[in-house]
Protein backbone atom coordinates (compact mmCIF):
# COMPACT_ATOMS: atom_id res chain seq x y z
CA UNK A 1 0.00 0.00 0.00
CA UNK A 2 1.41 3.64 -1.14
CA UNK A 3 2.23 5.99 1.63
CA UNK A 4 -1.10 8.15 0.14
CA UNK A 5 -3.23 5.03 0.61
CA UNK A 6 -1.55 4.85 4.16
CA UNK A 7 -2.47 8.44 5.25
CA UNK A 8 -6.29 7.99 3.71
CA UNK A 9 -6.82 5.37 5.62
CA UNK A 10 -5.57 7.14 8.70
CA UNK A 11 -6.98 10.33 8.33
CA UNK A 12 -10.39 7.95 7.47
CA UNK A 13 -10.11 6.04 10.79
CA UNK A 14 -9.31 9.70 13.03
CA UNK A 15 -12.15 11.23 11.45
CA UNK A 16 -15.09 8.13 12.32
CA UNK A 17 -13.60 7.83 15.45
CA UNK A 18 -13.13 11.83 16.38
CA UNK A 19 -14.75 12.39 19.83
CA UNK A 20 -15.62 15.94 18.42
CA UNK A 21 -18.40 13.79 16.13
CA UNK A 22 -21.90 15.06 17.32
CA UNK A 23 -24.16 11.83 19.13
CA UNK A 24 -26.64 12.79 16.17
CA UNK A 25 -23.93 11.80 13.20
CA UNK A 26 -22.63 8.43 15.24
CA UNK A 27 -26.43 7.75 15.66
CA UNK A 28 -26.77 8.20 11.87
CA UNK A 29 -23.26 6.40 11.06
CA UNK A 30 -24.42 3.32 13.49
CA UNK A 31 -28.12 3.61 11.46
CA UNK A 32 -26.29 2.94 8.15
CA UNK A 33 -24.38 0.20 9.30
CA UNK A 34 -27.23 -1.70 11.23
CA UNK A 35 -29.13 -1.30 7.76
CA UNK A 36 -26.85 -2.61 5.26
CA UNK A 37 -25.93 -5.71 7.51
CA UNK A 38 -30.19 -5.92 8.04
CA UNK A 39 -30.53 -6.00 4.31
CA UNK A 40 -27.11 -8.22 3.48
CA UNK A 41 -29.16 -10.75 6.26
CA UNK A 42 -32.39 -10.88 4.95
CA UNK A 43 -31.19 -11.08 1.33
CA UNK A 44 -28.93 -14.31 2.02
CA UNK A 45 -32.02 -15.82 4.05
CA UNK A 46 -34.78 -15.00 1.59
CA UNK A 47 -32.41 -16.14 -1.46
CA UNK A 48 -31.61 -19.62 0.17
CA UNK A 49 -35.23 -20.53 1.38
CA UNK A 50 -35.91 -19.72 -2.35
CA UNK A 51 -32.89 -22.17 -3.30
CA UNK A 52 -34.14 -25.01 -1.16
CA UNK A 53 -37.58 -24.50 -2.47
CA UNK A 54 -36.72 -24.76 -6.16
CA UNK A 55 -34.00 -27.93 -4.53
CA UNK A 56 -37.05 -29.54 -3.28
CA UNK A 57 -38.88 -29.06 -6.54
CA UNK A 58 -36.41 -31.03 -8.61
CA UNK A 59 -34.90 -33.61 -6.17
CA UNK A 60 -38.08 -34.45 -4.37
CA UNK A 61 -41.31 -33.32 -6.17
CA UNK A 62 -40.08 -33.87 -9.93
CA UNK A 63 -37.96 -37.19 -8.87
CA UNK A 64 -41.75 -38.87 -8.01
CA UNK A 65 -43.99 -36.94 -10.86
CA UNK A 66 -42.69 -37.83 -14.50
CA UNK A 67 -41.39 -34.99 -16.70
CA UNK A 68 -43.67 -35.50 -19.36
CA UNK A 69 -46.40 -37.69 -20.50
CA UNK A 70 -47.47 -39.35 -24.18
CA UNK A 71 -50.98 -39.87 -24.37
CA UNK A 72 -52.25 -41.92 -27.15
CA UNK A 73 -55.40 -40.12 -28.94
CA UNK A 74 -57.08 -43.89 -29.82
CA UNK A 75 -59.00 -45.27 -27.25
CA UNK A 76 -56.73 -48.21 -28.23
CA UNK A 77 -53.24 -46.80 -26.36
CA UNK A 78 -49.99 -46.63 -27.57
CA UNK A 79 -49.26 -49.28 -30.40
CA UNK A 80 -46.38 -51.69 -29.77
CA UNK A 81 -45.42 -49.64 -26.74
CA UNK A 82 -42.38 -52.06 -25.48
CA UNK A 83 -40.91 -51.69 -29.13
CA UNK A 84 -41.62 -47.50 -28.33
CA UNK A 85 -39.90 -47.70 -25.13
CA UNK A 86 -37.12 -49.36 -26.19
CA UNK A 87 -36.45 -46.74 -29.11
CA UNK A 88 -37.20 -43.94 -26.64
CA UNK A 89 -34.79 -45.04 -24.25
CA UNK A 90 -31.81 -45.31 -26.05
CA UNK A 91 -32.08 -41.49 -26.56
CA UNK A 92 -29.32 -39.92 -24.23
CA UNK A 93 -31.56 -36.83 -23.38
CA UNK A 94 -34.06 -39.45 -21.92
CA UNK A 95 -33.27 -40.78 -18.75
CA UNK A 96 -36.64 -43.35 -18.28
CA UNK A 97 -39.23 -44.24 -20.04
CA UNK A 98 -42.15 -46.13 -18.48
CA UNK A 99 -46.20 -47.01 -19.81
CA UNK A 100 -48.57 -45.50 -18.20
CA UNK A 101 -52.68 -45.62 -18.27
CA UNK A 102 -53.93 -42.87 -16.06
CA UNK A 103 -58.09 -42.52 -15.37
CA UNK A 104 -59.34 -40.51 -12.60
CA UNK A 105 -61.69 -41.52 -10.01
CA UNK A 106 -63.15 -41.72 -6.45
CA UNK A 107 -61.98 -44.12 -3.75
CA UNK A 108 -64.29 -44.70 -1.11
CA UNK A 109 -63.92 -46.62 2.84
CA UNK A 110 -66.66 -47.07 4.93
CA UNK A 111 -69.09 -44.47 3.11
CA UNK A 112 -65.84 -42.04 2.92
CA UNK A 113 -65.23 -40.53 -0.72
CA UNK A 114 -61.87 -39.00 -1.90
CA UNK A 115 -61.19 -38.15 -5.43
CA UNK A 116 -57.87 -39.88 -6.93
CA UNK A 117 -55.69 -39.87 -10.07
CA UNK A 118 -55.39 -43.09 -10.49
CA UNK A 119 -52.23 -44.06 -12.37
CA UNK A 120 -51.59 -48.20 -13.71
CA UNK A 121 -47.42 -48.91 -13.35
CA UNK A 122 -45.33 -51.79 -14.60
CA UNK A 123 -42.98 -53.44 -11.50
CA UNK A 124 -40.97 -54.27 -14.58
CA UNK A 125 -40.50 -50.50 -15.48
CA UNK A 126 -40.73 -48.85 -12.41
CA UNK A 127 -37.74 -46.37 -11.74
CA UNK A 128 -35.95 -47.44 -8.01
CA UNK A 129 -35.52 -44.15 -7.23
CA UNK A 130 -38.87 -43.36 -7.27
CA UNK A 131 -40.47 -46.00 -5.45
CA UNK A 132 -37.49 -45.83 -2.62
CA UNK A 133 -38.84 -42.14 -2.61
CA UNK A 134 -42.55 -42.53 -2.42
CA UNK A 135 -42.96 -45.92 -0.38
CA UNK A 136 -41.10 -48.22 1.83
CA UNK A 137 -39.45 -51.57 0.43
CA UNK A 138 -42.06 -53.85 2.42
CA UNK A 139 -45.05 -51.66 0.91
CA UNK A 140 -43.44 -52.05 -2.13
CA UNK A 141 -43.07 -55.69 -2.56
CA UNK A 142 -46.73 -56.11 -0.89
CA UNK A 143 -48.01 -54.39 -4.27
CA UNK A 144 -45.64 -56.00 -6.97
CA UNK A 145 -46.86 -59.35 -5.78
CA UNK A 146 -50.39 -58.68 -5.88
CA UNK A 147 -51.65 -57.94 -8.97
CA UNK A 148 -55.34 -56.37 -7.46
CA UNK A 149 -53.38 -54.35 -4.98
CA UNK A 150 -53.17 -50.56 -5.03
CA UNK A 151 -51.09 -47.81 -3.69
CA UNK A 152 -52.91 -44.87 -1.97
CA UNK A 153 -51.55 -41.59 -0.79
CA UNK A 154 -50.79 -41.22 2.49
CA UNK A 155 -53.47 -38.38 2.61
CA UNK A 156 -55.76 -40.55 1.10
CA UNK A 157 -55.38 -43.30 3.73
CA UNK A 158 -55.75 -40.71 6.98
CA UNK A 159 -58.99 -39.00 5.81
CA UNK A 160 -60.33 -42.18 4.55
CA UNK A 161 -58.85 -44.02 7.36
CA UNK A 162 -57.37 -46.91 5.71
CA UNK A 163 -54.88 -49.38 6.70
CA UNK A 164 -52.62 -51.41 5.26
CA UNK A 165 -53.91 -54.85 4.15
CA UNK A 166 -57.82 -53.41 4.11
CA UNK A 167 -59.81 -53.20 0.45
CA UNK A 168 -60.89 -49.89 -0.65
CA UNK A 169 -63.85 -49.29 -3.42
CA UNK A 170 -62.61 -47.72 -6.90
CA UNK A 171 -65.71 -46.17 -8.44
CA UNK A 172 -65.13 -45.01 -12.19
CA UNK A 173 -67.27 -43.02 -14.56
CA UNK A 174 -68.43 -44.50 -17.46
CA UNK A 175 -69.18 -42.67 -20.41
CA UNK A 176 -72.91 -43.24 -22.33
CA UNK A 177 -75.09 -41.93 -24.60
CA UNK A 178 -77.18 -38.25 -23.93
CA UNK A 179 -80.07 -40.05 -23.47
CA UNK A 180 -78.93 -42.84 -20.84
CA UNK A 181 -76.79 -42.37 -17.64
CA UNK A 182 -74.34 -45.58 -16.28
CA UNK A 183 -73.99 -45.75 -13.32
CA UNK A 184 -70.03 -45.58 -12.05
CA UNK A 185 -67.80 -48.68 -13.01
CA UNK A 186 -66.65 -50.09 -9.53
CA UNK A 187 -63.40 -52.67 -8.55
CA UNK A 188 -62.36 -53.53 -5.47
CA UNK A 189 -58.37 -53.19 -4.28
CA UNK A 190 -55.89 -54.42 -1.87
CA UNK A 191 -54.40 -51.52 0.43
CA UNK A 192 -50.73 -52.87 -0.13
CA UNK A 193 -49.38 -49.09 1.48
CA UNK A 194 -48.83 -46.03 1.48
CA UNK A 195 -47.29 -43.69 -1.20
CA UNK A 196 -45.90 -40.02 -1.16
CA UNK A 197 -43.39 -37.03 -0.59
CA UNK A 198 -44.50 -35.76 2.51
CA UNK A 199 -46.68 -32.97 1.33
CA UNK A 200 -50.52 -33.05 0.74
CA UNK A 201 -49.90 -31.57 -2.86
CA UNK A 202 -49.11 -35.16 -4.11
CA UNK A 203 -50.29 -37.16 -1.04
CA UNK A 204 -53.94 -36.14 -1.08
CA UNK A 205 -54.51 -37.40 -5.05
CA UNK A 206 -52.08 -40.10 -5.25
CA UNK A 207 -53.33 -44.11 -5.92
CA UNK A 208 -51.26 -46.26 -8.34
CA UNK A 209 -52.19 -49.75 -9.61
CA UNK A 210 -50.77 -52.50 -11.97
CA UNK A 211 -50.89 -51.15 -15.39
CA UNK A 212 -52.53 -54.53 -16.51
CA UNK A 213 -55.16 -53.80 -14.40
CA UNK A 214 -55.64 -50.18 -15.17
CA UNK A 215 -55.63 -50.75 -18.88
CA UNK A 216 -58.41 -53.65 -18.55
CA UNK A 217 -60.40 -51.74 -16.70
CA UNK A 218 -60.71 -49.02 -19.55
CA UNK A 219 -60.59 -51.02 -21.96
CA UNK A 220 -56.78 -50.04 -23.41
CA UNK A 221 -56.34 -52.57 -26.12
CA UNK A 222 -52.67 -52.52 -26.25
CA UNK A 223 -51.70 -52.96 -22.70
CA UNK A 224 -50.80 -48.65 -22.10
CA UNK A 225 -52.65 -45.72 -22.76
CA UNK A 226 -49.61 -43.40 -22.92
CA UNK A 227 -45.76 -43.18 -21.96
CA UNK A 228 -44.70 -41.61 -19.26
CA UNK A 229 -40.79 -39.72 -19.71
CA UNK A 230 -38.22 -38.10 -16.99
CA UNK A 231 -34.80 -36.32 -18.38
CA UNK A 232 -31.67 -35.76 -16.94
CA UNK A 233 -32.78 -31.90 -17.35
CA UNK A 234 -35.98 -31.42 -16.00
CA UNK A 235 -36.43 -27.65 -16.89
CA UNK A 236 -36.10 -29.11 -20.73
CA UNK A 237 -38.88 -31.03 -20.41
CA UNK A 238 -40.96 -28.79 -23.15
CA UNK A 239 -38.70 -28.29 -25.54
CA UNK A 240 -38.24 -32.52 -25.34
CA UNK A 241 -41.55 -33.36 -25.42
CA UNK A 242 -42.58 -31.11 -28.29
CA UNK A 243 -39.61 -32.83 -30.24
CA UNK A 244 -40.41 -36.29 -29.16
CA UNK A 245 -44.00 -36.13 -29.31
CA UNK A 246 -44.22 -34.39 -32.91
CA UNK A 247 -41.82 -37.54 -34.30
CA UNK A 248 -43.85 -39.90 -32.19
CA UNK A 249 -45.15 -42.58 -34.96
CA UNK A 250 -49.18 -42.09 -34.00
CA UNK A 251 -51.22 -38.89 -32.97
CA UNK A 252 -51.12 -38.03 -29.05
CA UNK A 253 -51.38 -35.88 -26.98
CA UNK A 254 -48.30 -33.75 -25.11
CA UNK A 255 -47.69 -33.00 -21.49
CA UNK A 256 -45.30 -31.53 -18.85
CA UNK A 257 -44.26 -31.02 -15.85
CA UNK A 258 -44.77 -26.90 -16.59
CA UNK A 259 -48.51 -27.22 -17.51
CA UNK A 260 -49.31 -28.97 -14.30
CA UNK A 261 -47.02 -27.76 -11.21
CA UNK A 262 -45.43 -25.14 -13.53
CA UNK A 263 -46.78 -22.63 -11.41
CA UNK A 264 -44.62 -23.61 -8.46
CA UNK A 265 -41.15 -22.82 -10.49
CA UNK A 266 -42.60 -19.54 -11.89
CA UNK A 267 -43.86 -18.60 -8.17
CA UNK A 268 -39.87 -19.59 -6.91
CA UNK A 269 -38.55 -17.44 -9.42
CA UNK A 270 -41.09 -14.22 -9.23
CA UNK A 271 -40.03 -14.28 -5.45
CA UNK A 272 -36.38 -14.64 -5.88
CA UNK A 273 -36.74 -11.56 -8.50
CA UNK A 274 -38.68 -9.81 -6.13
CA UNK A 275 -36.63 -10.57 -2.81
CA UNK A 276 -33.24 -9.27 -5.22
CA UNK A 277 -35.00 -5.79 -5.87
CA UNK A 278 -36.97 -5.19 -2.61
CA UNK A 279 -33.18 -6.06 -0.42
CA UNK A 280 -31.64 -4.10 -3.27
CA UNK A 281 -33.58 -0.79 -2.32
CA UNK A 282 -33.51 -1.85 1.19
CA UNK A 283 -29.92 -1.92 1.51
CA UNK A 284 -29.88 1.58 -1.22
CA UNK A 285 -31.65 3.12 1.45
CA UNK A 286 -29.23 1.87 4.48
CA UNK A 287 -26.58 3.39 2.12
CA UNK A 288 -28.64 6.67 1.90
CA UNK A 289 -28.07 6.90 5.84
CA UNK A 290 -24.02 6.84 4.57
CA UNK A 291 -24.45 10.48 2.76
CA UNK A 292 -26.57 12.06 5.66
CA UNK A 293 -23.03 10.54 7.80
CA UNK A 294 -20.58 11.86 5.66
CA UNK A 295 -21.75 15.63 4.97
CA UNK A 296 -22.24 15.41 8.15
CA UNK A 297 -18.82 14.82 9.03
CA UNK A 298 -17.87 16.75 6.27
CA UNK A 299 -19.46 20.00 7.83
CA UNK A 300 -18.22 19.02 10.94
CA UNK A 301 -14.65 18.83 9.69
CA UNK A 302 -14.45 22.05 7.76
CA UNK A 303 -11.39 23.37 9.86
CA UNK A 304 -9.36 20.23 9.94
CA UNK A 305 -10.07 20.02 5.99
CA UNK A 306 -8.96 23.47 5.68
CA UNK A 307 -5.84 23.02 7.88
CA UNK A 308 -4.75 19.90 5.72
CA UNK A 309 -5.37 21.57 2.58
CA UNK A 310 -3.01 24.04 3.59
CA UNK A 311 -0.40 21.76 4.92
CA UNK A 312 -0.05 20.35 0.99
CA UNK A 313 -3.51 17.92 1.09
CA UNK A 314 -3.95 16.75 -2.46
CA UNK A 315 -7.73 17.07 -3.31
CA UNK A 316 -7.80 13.53 -4.37
CA UNK A 317 -6.18 12.84 -0.30
CA UNK A 318 -9.39 14.18 1.12
CA UNK A 319 -11.78 12.40 -1.36
CA UNK A 320 -10.30 9.20 -0.24
CA UNK A 321 -9.88 9.56 3.31
CA UNK A 322 -14.24 10.28 3.10
CA UNK A 323 -14.73 8.07 0.52
CA UNK A 324 -13.09 5.24 3.06
CA UNK A 325 -14.79 6.62 5.82
CA UNK A 326 -18.26 5.66 4.79
CA UNK A 327 -16.82 2.21 3.03
CA UNK A 328 -16.06 1.70 6.82
CA UNK A 329 -19.71 1.66 7.32
CA UNK A 330 -20.52 -0.63 4.33
CA UNK A 331 -17.25 -2.97 5.07
CA UNK A 332 -18.84 -3.41 8.77
CA UNK A 333 -22.45 -3.57 8.02
CA UNK A 334 -21.92 -6.18 5.37
CA UNK A 335 -19.38 -8.63 7.01
CA UNK A 336 -21.92 -8.40 9.73
CA UNK A 337 -25.29 -8.76 7.62
CA UNK A 338 -23.33 -11.53 5.24
CA UNK A 339 -21.86 -13.69 8.22
CA UNK A 340 -25.11 -13.79 10.16
CA UNK A 341 -26.73 -14.66 7.25
CA UNK A 342 -24.96 -17.61 6.15
CA UNK A 343 -24.57 -19.13 9.08
CA UNK A 344 -28.54 -18.91 9.48
CA UNK A 345 -29.32 -19.88 6.39
CA UNK A 346 -26.85 -22.88 7.01
CA UNK A 347 -28.86 -24.21 9.95
CA UNK A 348 -32.40 -22.40 8.84
CA UNK A 349 -34.26 -26.05 8.34
CA UNK A 350 -33.22 -27.00 11.77
CA UNK A 351 -33.70 -24.11 13.43
CA UNK A 352 -37.12 -23.53 12.13
CA UNK A 353 -38.08 -27.06 13.40
CA UNK A 354 -36.97 -26.51 16.66
CA UNK A 355 -39.23 -23.66 16.42
CA UNK A 356 -42.41 -25.56 16.03
CA UNK A 357 -41.65 -27.84 18.24
CA UNK A 358 -41.50 -25.14 20.71
CA UNK A 359 -44.21 -22.95 19.81
CA UNK A 360 -46.15 -25.47 18.05
CA UNK A 361 -46.77 -23.40 15.25
CA UNK A 362 -46.38 -24.96 11.74
CA UNK A 363 -44.60 -22.09 9.50
CA UNK A 364 -45.00 -24.15 5.87
CA UNK A 365 -49.13 -26.55 5.76
CA UNK A 366 -48.46 -29.17 3.62
CA UNK A 367 -52.19 -28.34 2.58
CA UNK A 368 -51.11 -25.61 0.46
CA UNK A 369 -47.43 -26.19 -0.04
CA UNK A 370 -45.78 -29.38 -1.97
CA UNK A 371 -43.38 -29.70 1.24
CA UNK A 372 -44.31 -29.69 5.04
CA UNK A 373 -40.78 -28.32 6.19
CA UNK A 374 -38.94 -24.86 5.59
CA UNK A 375 -36.21 -25.63 3.07
CA UNK A 376 -33.12 -23.87 3.08
CA UNK A 377 -29.68 -23.99 0.56
CA UNK A 378 -26.69 -21.73 0.55
CA UNK A 379 -25.69 -20.57 -2.58
CA UNK A 380 -21.61 -18.82 -1.88
CA UNK A 381 -22.02 -17.23 -5.61
CA UNK A 382 -25.17 -15.47 -4.69
CA UNK A 383 -24.09 -14.54 -1.39
CA UNK A 384 -20.49 -13.07 -3.12
CA UNK A 385 -22.89 -11.01 -4.96
CA UNK A 386 -25.15 -9.91 -2.10
CA UNK A 387 -21.96 -8.60 -0.84
CA UNK A 388 -20.61 -6.71 -3.96
CA UNK A 389 -24.20 -5.50 -4.04
CA UNK A 390 -23.91 -3.50 -0.92
CA UNK A 391 -20.05 -2.78 -0.66
CA UNK A 392 -21.03 -1.34 -4.53
CA UNK A 393 -23.77 1.24 -3.26
CA UNK A 394 -21.93 1.80 -0.05
CA UNK A 395 -18.81 3.18 -2.65
CA UNK A 396 -21.50 5.04 -4.85
CA UNK A 397 -22.87 6.56 -1.41
CA UNK A 398 -19.30 7.96 -0.31
CA UNK A 399 -18.62 9.82 -3.94
CA UNK A 400 -21.36 13.48 -3.32
CA UNK A 401 -19.67 13.76 0.11
CA UNK A 402 -16.01 13.40 -0.58
CA UNK A 403 -15.64 15.36 -3.51
CA UNK A 404 -17.85 18.20 -1.09
CA UNK A 405 -15.27 17.64 1.01
CA UNK A 406 -12.43 18.16 -1.97
CA UNK A 407 -14.04 21.34 -2.89
CA UNK A 408 -13.56 23.26 0.51
CA UNK A 409 -11.69 26.62 -0.14
CA UNK A 410 -9.16 27.08 3.12
CA UNK A 411 -9.19 30.76 2.75
CA UNK A 412 -13.08 30.93 3.28
CA UNK A 413 -13.21 28.59 5.97
CA UNK A 414 -9.91 29.72 7.89
CA UNK A 415 -10.81 33.47 7.43
CA UNK A 416 -13.99 33.35 9.85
Amino acid sequence: MSANWRLSCQLAWRFRRSRGQSGYTSFISASSTVGIALGCFVMILLLSVMNGFERELKDRLLAVLPHGELIAVSPEGIQDWRTQVAQLSADSRVQYVAPITKMAAMVRNAGKMSAVEVTGISPDFARASRISLMTDSQHWQRFADNPNSILLGKGIMRKLGVDVGQKVQLLMPQQGDVSSFKPPKSVWFDVAGAAGIGGELVDNHLALVHLDKASDILGVASGAQGLEFGFSDPYRAPYLMRELGMAFEQYVYISDWTRTHGHLYQDIQLVRAVVYLALTLLIAVACFNIVSTLVMAVNEKRREIAMLKTMGARDNLIVRAFMLQGLFNGLIGTAFGVILGALVAWKLSALAKGWETLTGITLLSGDIYFIDFLPSQLNPVEVLLTAAIALGLSVLATLYPAFKAARIEPAKVLGH
